[in-house]
């Protein structure tokens, strides 16, 4: 018997947003390496055009607040493959901000592309996914989702996390017995687009080795045994749970 069998990924067709770097790129790169046909979609055409002419994927230009480009992603999915089989909801924003000082109008912001867009896409893809009877959604949220990170304010980007960990939850209960199952993959702190200055001040580096339990940030292909679990038939019996891989942060 092969036991890595269940983690293999051949003949599976899988959508990956906010693929035009960082954690996103990584994601379509180890769903490719896993055997899985993949699509990338980001709004920067040019970055997810050369990650998709190095990897063997398809690229499609998305802004996933937009309606008319979700609808454009979905039919190029479907025109080329003629299903979809796993979702990877990664596309997000967020920028520090004390709550005293975020305007309303940016929370929204951050909220119309973390959690709004990630439920129309669900919703898009999750309709063909309950038509075929089988399919798994893999939202990645965040450890501020679960736990305040308390020195760093991020209010916008907190709500949107931990709505999209309870819109995990209720998808899943809706549509497991449907075929259909809905995980969050949750990463602590990850060196990222969104986290670069907190990465390169040695000040926060500091923080985060004193309050982590493993005593330092996470590297990334630390994420990918975990997102290869959620995406496969490896977590079959798998369903509305949130995984953190977060070196122990929300254990203490």
């Amino acid at each position: 018997m092969d036991v890595l069998e269940p983690f293999r990924l051949s003949n599976r067709v899988a959508i990956v947003t906010g693929a035009s770097s960082g954690l996103g790129a990584r994601f379509a790169r180890v769903l490719v390496g896993a055997g899985a046909s993949v699509v990338v979609a980001a709004r920067r055409a040019d970055r997810i055009e050369a990650l998709a002419k190095e990897h063997d994927c398809v690229a499609v230009p998305c802004d996933v607040t937009d309606a008319a480009d979700r609808d454009r992603l979905m039919t190029a999915t479907l025109e080329r493959f003629g299903r979809v089989d796993i979702l990877v909801n990664n596309a997000g924003i967020g920028v520090p901000e004390p709550a005293e000082a975020e305007t309303p109008e940016r929370f929204a912001e951050v909220l119309d592309v973390n959690l709004t867009a990630a439920f129309a896409l669900s919703q898009l893809v999750g309709r063909s996914m309950l038509e075929a009877g089988r399919g798994n959604i893999v939202n990645v949220v965040s450890i501020l989702g679960i736990v305040s990170a308390g020195q760093i304010p991020f209010p916008s980007y907190a709500a949107s996390k931990g709505g999209l960990i309870a819109l995990t939850r209720e998808l899943a209960g809706e549509w497991s017995r449907r075929g259909v199952r809905v995980n969050a993959l949750a990463p602590g702190w990850f060196e990222s687009e969104m986290t670069a200055e907190m990465f390169a001040d040695e000040r926060s580096m500091t923080w985060v080795r004193r309050k982590a339990p493993m005593g330092r940030p996470g590297q990334p292909h630390e994420l990918d045994g975990a997102l290869l679990f959620l995406a496969s038939d490896a977590s079959s019996y798998v369903t509305g749970q949130v995984l953190a891989v977060d070196g122990g942060w929300t254990a203490v």
